[in-house]
């Protein structure tokens, strides 16, 4: 297996499903609904919605990046705003999450195991580090997600 197949995997096994630290990041988002990914257990805490809309943010930052730019996120960005909570507007959420994953699983495919070494524009890590460190980002925010999920249980 080639180091971009490994990275690959992981990044799947984080979103999708049988990683080996328990439920992959989709799999805690699964049944959750609106009120859910809206409600604010923790005063000053992220909702599940921030949380969702945070994951895309940073996977679109990524991608960004391998495309050659510098790129990060405003403090505005970071973790979204919520104009209005409905249904569809939950939907859409975790419909961006999921697009900015396949795009991202397809901008990393494109690579070469050469090209994880490379320097991230703008940063002093390389590719293969901030790739591993989208992989730790979804099971952390996954597990903070799953905390905040079985508070409304």
């Amino acid at each position: 297996m080639s180091q971009i197949d490994f990275v690959v995997d992981q990044l799947k096994r984080a979103f999708d499903g049988e990683a080996w630290h328990g439920p992959a990041l989709m799999e805690i988002l699964d049944g959750i609904d609106t009120k859910t990914g809206a409600a604010r257990p923790i005063p000053e805490g992220h909702s599940i919605w921030e949380l969702v809309l945070h994951v895309a943010g940073w996977e679109k930052v990524a991608i960004r990046r391998i495309r050659g730019a510098a790129a990060t996120l405003t403090d505005e960005e970071n973790f979204g705003h919520i104009e209005r909570i409905g249904e569809q507007e939950w939907r859409h959420a975790v419909e961006t999450l999921r697009q900015n994953h396949t795009d991202l699983l397809n901008a990393v495919s494109g690579l070469s195991d050469s090209q994880l070494n490379d320097r991230v524009p703008g940063e002093s890590y390389n590719m293969l580090f901030m790739l591993i460190g989208v992989v730790q980002h979804a099971a952390y925010h996954g597990g903070q997600i799953a905390l905040l999920k079985r508070s409304r249980s």
